[in-house]
């Protein structure tokens, strides 16, 4: 379950580097990387620019996705939101960052999707398709599933990652990871989260399935479509406990509609597929 660290930090010593951000929206999205105990540490800031500084709610976007997760029983990478002092520039800044583990086993590499099915797709195979005669096909339809009750606005190729290991010989699907431009990331404020229409169907990118997370949910076949009812209202307090303060009440109600909403329509279309 996605962990908050409200005592403050000194992450005054990572280093940021500029991300893809293919968002189109202003700004960009900084990592950094630390090693612990021989761990390797990621950490991500949500919504970065020069001259408004940490503005998003990406890197809390990931700690709800998370715990949406964990309830529902889909595979991912476990997060956890750091209060902590960070530089940037030679400027210090307060903010919540978002940190991971590796999640690779001992020699495995990573590769991207998108370079990995260049590599070796058959003619006219699609990314779906390919996925499925790999075998990994439960984890992407989680990862449809996923992403429509999340609104995730950017699985593009390079965020879904292979995991390849020469020795064994074998190759799998990363667990689900980057969640960040989902729910409301775009509502800065309360104004905009008041304007935001929850039902919206906006348009995202999907590296295995089509611009619509909704007409995507029709990709999984019938008989495969994952159960997410044990998800249920009393999960709202679990979803946003210790967010308080972290990002306003308006922001969380609205999250909870979104993902309410969409959790209902899921397993409607479920049911009557059936």
């Amino acid at each position: 379950m996605g962990k908050i660290i409200r005592e403050k930090q000194d992450l005054t010593y990572l280093s940021w580097s500029k991300i893809r951000h293919s968002s189109g929206t202003a700004g960009s999205f900084l990592k950094a990387q630390s090693e612990l105990d021989g761990k390797k540490l990621y950490y991500k800031l949500s919504n970065f620019d020069t001259v408004n500084g940490i503005t998003g709610h990406e890197s809390v976007n990931e700690i709800i996705a998370d715990r949406l997760l964990d309830i529902i029983g889909f595979e991912h990478l476990e997060y956890t939101l750091i209060h902590a002092d960070i530089n940037i520039g030679g400027e210090i800044y307060n903010t919540y960052v978002c940190m991971s583990e590796n999640f690779r086993n001992r020699n495995e590499d990573k590769a991207a999707l998108d370079a990995y099915y260049e590599m070796e797709r058959q003619s006219n195979e699609s990314p779906l398709d390919f996925c499925i005669r790999m075998g990994w096909e439960q984890t992407v339809y989680e990862m449809l599933v996923t992403d429509y009750l999340i609104l995730n606005r950017d699985r593009h190729g390079a965020n879904i990652e292979v995991l390849r290991d020469k020795k064994k010989k074998t190759v799998r699907l990363a667990p689900l990871f980057d969640h960040g431009l989902s729910l409301l990331f775009s509502a800065r404020d309360d104004a905009a989260v008041d304007s935001y229409d929850i039902s919206e169907d906006k348009p995202v990118q999907s590296f295995v399935g089509s611009n619509s997370t909704k007409d995507n949910l029709l990709l999984i076949p019938a008989d495969r479509m994952p159960d997410i009812s044990m998800f249920t209202r009393s999960d709202k307090n679990v979803l946003f406990d210790g967010l308080e303060g972290i990002i306003s009440e308006k922001l969380m109600d609205k999250i909870w509609s979104m993902i309410w909403e969409r959790r209902c329509f899921y397993e409607t279309l479920r049911n009557q597929r059936r």
